[in-house]
């Protein structure tokens, strides 16, 4: 049998699926940036921007999936306001849950009981039987959908890092699991935080109120050096290797232009206030030393109505780097990059700045970082009891990153009807620690990697 038979138009696209009982997409959810009082700012009714959630009655979260994120975001969670808890933990490997109890603990004082305390495949299962309000997800992402519709269906308020999905399944799964919880009045905040960020709020509601005019277009880029990779040790399975190595494995979690790319994407979308209809992309191996994915990715959007949004992402040393987003129109550009957010006329002379703190040595700063912010938000959803519920907008980023993928991949245009109609799921049938024969590890090529 040949490689290209592993590597067919079914690997990518997968068949054509029903979209079912999850429908389509409500256009609400991704707020419109049509111009509405030229010049003015208009409401950004996401969020409130506390510097601290208001008090209120004990709110206890549990962590699913305790590797670093997952253990910053418990913190930044119990930063949030006052009283606040930690009260179980969930994840696959003892060692990670142990290493992040004892830092919840030295740096927290948050004693978690032996009792709520899981390992396994099954561990958020357990977890989300004890009496948690709150279910922070953090484990690679392909677990995202499984883990989600798991926690709505125990009717828990919930935090998702992003990316909620890695291929087309999941990320409807995360849809359908979206509306159920809005249908609950649950609150859910997700980990594409530039929506809590102050500076590119302040800048969102500018351009939202037609300071430059209508937007025309737009490129949002992420290049960095690689990320961290870790080899596959003698007594390790081969899916506890794949799992803790997974930012390298595009079933676990996408490809880097999905897990880290998907908060330009975010933006691009948000400021737009559409998805594309179509992408089509290249990108390319050369450095990596593990997994299957790529390292980079570059991408034409088309949107309906006829605009384009450039995507440009890449982890490779010794590179030109920038992760910033520039969103243009008809009289003017939105330009977000660092702490240096601000608006330009089109001869490029500043119109509008973000008021930055500025200490002594001249360092910019906002008042709450984005990583707190978004659980600020959250709590305070929660405590005022008004719901906010960000999955489904993410779900659709999401998806925009696995559209570009696949094009990158097959070297073919790839629309968004298609991944809204495919049944590809990249993970294996059963959960084991053992082999894992049923998913890919073959380097996509493009032309070759589109056929039958």
């Amino acid at each position: 049998m040949s490689n290209k038979t592993n590597l067919s138009r079914r690997n990518f696209l997968g068949r054509a699926a029903a979209v079912g009982a999850i429908g389509a997409i409500s256009p609400a959810l991704i707020t419109s940036c049509a111009p509405k009082s030229k010049g003015k700012a208009v409401d950004y009714t996401l969020c409130t921007l506390l510097n601290k959630a208001p008090d209120g009655p004990e709110l206890k979260a549990g962590l699913i999936g305790c590797g670093g994120r997952g253990t910053g975001a418990a913190m930044n969670f119990l930063s949030a306001g006052p009283n606040l808890k930690i009260t179980a933990l969930a994840d696959l490997l003892p060692d990670r849950l142990a290493e992040s109890r004892a830092k919840l603990k030295a740096d927290w004082n948050q004693d978690i009981a032996d009792e709520n305390c899981f390992v396994g495949f099954d561990a958020y299962e357990k977890l989300l039987q004890t009496n948690i309000d709150i279910a922070l997800l953090a484990t690679p992402p392909y677990f995202r959908p499984i883990h989600f519709e798991a926690a709505v269906q125990a009717r828990k308020h919930c935090f998702l890092e992003k990316p909620v999905a890695v291929d087309p399944v999941g990320a409807r799964s995360i849809m359908g699991s979206a509306k159920k919880a809005a249908a609950m009045e649950l609150s859910v905040i997700t980990g594409t935080q530039r929506r809590h960020q102050r500076d590119y709020v302040e800048i969102y509601k500018k351009v939202a109120g037609g300071v430059i005019g209508e937007i025309t277009g737009g490129n949002v880029y992420w290049n960095q050096d690689k990320l961290w990779h870790t080899n596959p040790k003698a007594e390790w399975s081969e899916m506890e290797a794949m799992i803790r190595n997974w930012v390298n494995w595009t079933w676990l979690s996408g490809d880097h232009i999905v897990e880290q790319h998907v908060h330009n994407i975010d933006v691009g979308l948000w400021f737009f206030g559409a998805h594309p209809v179509k992408a089509l992309g290249f990108g390319s191996r050369q450095r990596r030393v593990t997994g299957d994915q790529y390292d980079s990715f570059s991408v034409d959007y088309v949107f309906e109505d006829g605009r384009h949004l450039h995507s440009m992402c890449r982890q490779i040393n010794g590179c030109g780097g920038g992760v910033f987003e520039r969103i243009q129109g008809a009289e003017g550009a939105a330009l977000l990059n660092g702490n240096n957010i601000r608006l330009v006329d089109l001869a490029g002379k500043d119109i509008w700045t973000f008021p930055y703190i500025v200490d002594a040595q001249g360092e910019k700063s906002i008042a709450v970082g984005p990583y707190d912010q978004e659980h600020i938000d959250l709590v305070t959803s929660i405590r005022t009891n008004k719901p906010i519920n960000e999955a489904e907008n993410t779900a659709i980023s999401t998806m925009v990153g696995i559209m570009g993928r696949i094009s990158a991949y097959t070297g073919k245009e790839v629309t968004y009807d298609e991944m809204m109609n495919s049944d590809l799921n990249l993970g294996p049938k059963v959960y084991v620690l053992g082999p894992v024969n049923d998913v890919s590890k073959t380097v996509p090529i493009p032309g070759e990697a589109f056929v039958g």
